[in-house]
């Protein structure tokens, strides 16, 4: 098991993301799926936890064959996909990915979300005891992502918010500005298969990292969109998109 912890850090209050992070999955899922391919949601429902609360359950399928490396897609079958399940009890989540063909691989994340930049050693102190975690800051601003995914409009040097007046970004931004707050990601990739577990496990956490920094960049880029929606206005909204996704993938 490859274990890291990520920090991301965002121009805006744990409050206000509240919001950005269900509008910011669900336009990202309808946007990456396409016929065949994508993120297919099963289940979207609240959730009660004794210890955390009301939440709300998800549970998805990813259908990704052909994004897949070609030393995997040739070992996998061609109707591929990956159960994601989440449980989120904001400002604390946690997800968990599996895939029926491969059962010795999984991913588990746990998400705390924190106003400061990313400056708290003691998030996971129970869950990081007597293990070395590396720690990965992710700039949202100025770290290298595929080229794919770039989209001028969501650059973040040139990018300034109507609603909110922040931004654009300047290097260093994450110490001198306010508000800020800070995505604390605690993610155990499992690939228990001789000859390939290193190599796997050191691919997928490539991958998340990208989408870890694609999303929390369009989360910001989107703030215009989303900052003076209602929970019930984005659950609205996570409904739409459900459909849409849904029907795209068909």
């Amino acid at each position: 098991m490859l274990l890291k912890e990520y920090r991301i850090c965002m121009p805006l209050t744990v409050q206000e993301y509240k919001i950005g992070q269900l509008y910011t999955i669900s336009k990202h899922s309808h946007q990456e799926s396409q016929k065949g391919e994508g993120v297919e949601v099963l289940v979207n429902e609240p959730h009660y936890n004794p210890k955390y609360g009301q939440g709300q359950y998800t549970e998805k399928r990813v259908h990704l064959s052909s994004k897949l490396p070609s030393w995997a897609r040739a070992v996998v079958p061609r109707i591929f996909y990956v159960t994601e399940k989440s449980w989120n009890y904001y400002p604390y989540t946690v997800t968990d990915f599996t895939c029926s063909f491969l059962p010795k691989f999984s991913i588990h994340i746990e998400t705390k979300y924190e106003d400061n930049c990313g400056d708290d050693d003691n998030v996971f102190r129970e869950d990081k005891a007597s293990r070395e975690v590396e720690v990965d800051y992710l700039d949202i601003v100025y770290d290298v992502f595929p080229d794919r995914h770039y989209n001028s409009a969501e650059d973040l040097r040139c990018f300034s918010s109507v609603r909110t007046g922040r931004g654009p970004l300047l290097e260093g931004w994450r110490l001198s500005t306010a508000p800020v707050m800070c995505s604390y990601k605690l993610v155990a990739v499992q690939f228990e298969v001789w000859g390939l577990q290193t190599r796997v496990e050191h691919f997928v956490h490539k991958v998340i990292r990208d989408v870890l920094l694609v999303g929390h960049r369009q989360a910001f880029a989107w703030v215009d969109e989303w900052y003076n929606m209602s929970l019930e206005d984005v659950r609205c909204f996570e409904d739409q998109m459900q459909v849409a996704t849904n029907q795209k993938l068909q």
